[in-house]
């Protein structure tokens, strides 16, 4: 077997040692479970808390603002092609409560990259 061979069927088997609990559009993919022991001896496991990065991290690609009718799962579907990840644009505007983003109509909201990829407004 060749060494590329050997390396690509040991990274395959270590990705299906380590399933994901969450898909990849879920903002809780990659949260490592974790495990605790209660007095009597019962072992209950428990996803990791997930800490919100704050707003100015995030590469800003455009600034919206809410008109009637808006929700943020439509504008997670326009903008990211996916409305599952209406949480991105809660993380990037530091909501919360999600629903306040959206009431009131000329609120400006960050729609920006996914954490930790540079670019957006005003990038060279």
């Amino acid at each position: 077997m060749s060494d590329a061979q050997s390396a690509l069927d040991a990274l395959l088997q270590s990705a299906a040692a380590t399933p994901q609990l969450y898909p990849p559009n879920s903002r809780y993919y990659g949260q490592p479970t974790l495990t605790m022991t209660l007095p009597d001896g019962t072992s209950v496991s428990y996803l990791s808390q997930r800490y919100v990065p704050q707003p100015a991290q995030f590469a800003v690609l455009k600034l919206y603002s809410v008109v009637q009718g808006d929700r943020l799962d439509n504008l997670a579907g326009t903008f990211f092609n996916d409305p599952q990840q209406y949480w991105r644009i809660c993380d990037a505007n530091n909501a919360i409560r999600p629903a306040a983003l959206t009431e009131t109509i000329g609120t400006r909201l960050r729609i920006t990259l996914p954490l930790g990829v540079p670019g957006g407004l005003g990038s060279a």
